[in-house]
C-alpha cells in the first residue's frame, strides 16, 4: 500500500533583485503530511514538474522512488 500525503504548501525560492541565475533549475520547497501517520516533511521538486503534474496546495500525492505523483 502506498502512502499518501496531503500538500500543504508550496515554497519557491526568491532570488531577489538579481534574479534565477542562468540554467539553473528552480526547485520549491513542499511540505507534506502523511495521511497514515500525522506527520510532516519537507521535499525538493522542480518547480517545472510541479507544473507539469498540475500538483498545487490542498491537493493529495503519492512519493514513488522519491518522485511525486498526484492522486486524480
Amino acid at each position: 500500500m502506498l502512502e499518501t500525503f496531503n500538500v500543504l504548501r508550496i515554497d519557491e525560492p526568491d532570488f531577489g533583485c538579481e534574479g534565477r541565475p542562468d540554467g539553473m533549475a528552480v526547485k520549491d520547497n513542499v511540505l507534506l503530511k502523511s495521511n497514515y501517520t500525522g506527520e510532516e516533511m519537507t521535499v525538493r521538486e522542480k518547480d517545472a514538474r510541479l507544473y507539469e503534474l498540475d500538483i498545487n496546495e490542498g491537493d493529495q500525492v503519492f512519493l514513488i522512488d522519491g518522485e511525486m505523483r498526484k492522486i486524480r
